[in-house]
C-alpha cells in the first residue's frame, strides 16, 4: 500500500466534514491535535512528542484547511493538503501563535464567527489554558460549539485506505507473535519477552509499537498495564501480550495468552468460555445493532456456568487513527453499528484469587456482518513447552 493520505482521499474528508458542519451551523473547526490535524490535512510528524509547540488547522466551509504553526513544521505542512499555512517563530511564551490563530479566524469568518471545538469524553485541546484564556479574550463576539459529535461521526466511519492500514498492522502483529511462539521458554523474564516482540514486530513491518503492556502469572494474571518486570516465566504461568501496533499512522489493538507448560483445568475452561465470548461478538457484530447489544451478547457468554466475574467494564472499542477511539462496547453505549466501524472485541473475565484472561480481536463491521482483521486466535491456549 502506498504511504501517506492522498491529497484526493483528503480533500473528500474535508468535503465531508463540510457538509456537516453546514448542518451544525459553524463557520470553522479549529483542531488542536495529532490525530486531527493527520486526519485532515495529511499532517504526519513524530514532532508531536514535545509539548513545546501548539499546532492549529481551521477547516472552512468550502472543505479548506488553513494551518497556524511554528515555522518548523512549515515544510513538513506542505507534503500535505492545506489552502493557506502561516506560521510564528517558536518557542515564543509571551505569545505562542495566539495573535495569529485569532487575527486568521477573523479573516476568514469575521468577528461573529460560529467555531467548533472538540469538548467532549476522549478528547483534549493541545494548548496551554492560559493561551486558551487569552484566544477567548481576542475572540469576544465568537460563539465556540462542541464539535465532538461531529468529529465522531468523521473518525468511526473509516474508508478503504484506512481499514487497509489498520488491516496491514494488524497482519504484521499475527506474524510478530508467529515468530515470537517458537522462541518462548520458562526462564525468560517478561522484560526480555517484551523486548523481543518489539523487535519481532519492527521485523514484521510495523511502523511503531507504541504500546505494549501485558501480565504474567501463575495460573493467570491480574495487572494488565503495568510495564514488565524482571520476574522469570515459570511452568503453570500465564503469559498475556497486549499490542497496538502502528502502520502509517492508523494502530491495530488486540493480544494474545499463552501457557507456559501445561494449563491446568482452570485455566482452560477460562481460556475456552471467553474465546467462545468473542465468537458471539463476531456473530452479533453487524449493521444496526448497538454496541450496548453486542455487549449484552458477550456478556451473556461470560457469565454463564459461574466461577468468574464478567463485570470488567467495556467488551470492546473504536480502533484506528488512535489506539482507542469511540464508540465503547458498555452495556450503556447505544451507538448503532455501521458499516466501515472498525473495533476492538475484547471480552475478558475475573476469575480465582484476582485472576484475569481478556481476549481481543480487531474486526471493520461489513455489510454482512463482522470481517476479522485479526488471524483468529486458537480456540485451544497456546503451550509453550
Amino acid at each position: 500500500m502506498q504511504r501517506g493520505t492522498g491529497h484526493d482521499e483528503l480533500a473528500s474528508r474535508c468535503r465531508r466534514a463540510s457538509r456537516m458542519m453546514e448542518e451544525a451551523g459553524l463557520d470553522l473547526v479549529l483542531a488542536t491535535t495529532e490525530p486531527e490535524l493527520r486526519w485532515l490535512c495529511g499532517f504526519h510528524t513524530p514532532f508531536w512528542q514535545s509539548p513545546t509547540r501548539p499546532w492549529f488547522a481551521l477547516l472552512d466551509l468550502a472543505g479548506d484547511v488553513h494551518a497556524v504553526i511554528p515555522a518548523i513544521g512549515e515544510v513538513c505542512m506542505k507534503k500535505g493538503r492545506t489552502a493557506s499555512i502561516r506560521t510564528w517563530t517558536s518557542p515564543a511564551p509571551a505569545d505562542e501563535g495566539v495573535t495569529l490563530l485569532a487575527g486568521r479566524i477573523g479573516e476568514l469568518a469575521g468577528p461573529r464567527a460560529r467555531i467548533g471545538i472538540s469538548c467532549g469524553p476522549e478528547t483534549h485541546l493541545r494548548m496551554p489554558l492560559g493561551d486558551h484564556a487569552r484566544l477567548l479574550g481576542l475572540l469576544p463576539d465568537v460563539t465556540w460549539q462542541d464539535a465532538t459529535p461531529l468529529w465522531r461521526r468523521l473518525v468511526t466511519i473509516k474508508g478503504e485506505e484506512e481499514i487497509g492500514r489498520i488491516a496491514i498492522a494488524a497482519g504484521c502483529t499475527c506474524d510478530a507473535f508467529d515468530a515470537l511462539f517458537p522462541k518462548l521458554r520458562p526462564g525468560l523474564s517478561e522484560r526480555e519477552v517484551f523486548r523481543m516482540m518489539r523487535m519481532e514486530a519492527l521485523s514484521a513491518g510495523l511502523d511503531e509499537i507504541p504500546y505494549l503492556v501485558g501480565g504474567a502469572g501463575p495460573g493467570g494474571y491480574g495487572d494488565i498495564i503495568s510495564p514488565p518486570g524482571d520476574r522469570a516465566l515459570a511452568d503453570g504461568d500465564v503469559l498475556m501480550l497486549d499490542t497496538g501496533a502502528t502502520f502509517d499512522g492508523y494502530f491495530c489493538d488486540f493480544d494474545r495468552n499463552f501457557a507456559i507448560g501445561r494449563p491446568d483445568d482452570a485455566v482452560r475452561s477460562v481460556y475456552a468460555r471467553v474465546h467462545e465470548a468473542l465468537e458471539a461478538g463476531l456473530e452479533a457484530a453487524r449493521p444496526g445493532i448497538a454496541c450496548c447489544e453486542l455487549f449484552g451478547a458477550m456478556q451473556s457468554i461470560l457469565v454463564q456456568g459461574g466461577g468468574g466475574d464478567g463485570a470488567v467494564g467495556r467488551l470492546g472499542h473504536g480502533v484506528g487513527i488512535q489506539l482507542t477511539e469511540w464508540p465503547s462496547i458498555t452495556a450503556g453505549d447505544r451507538t448503532v453499528l455501521e458499516p466501515g466501524m472498525v473495533l476492538a472485541l475484547e471480552p475478558g473475565l475475573a476469575f480465582g484469587d484476582r485472576k484475569a484472561m481478556v481476549h481481543e480481536e480487531n474486526i471493520v463491521v461489513r455489510d454482512k456482518g463482522a470481517e476479522l482483521l485479526t488471524r483468529r486466535a486458537p480456540a485451544e491456549i497456546p503451550v509453550v513447552r
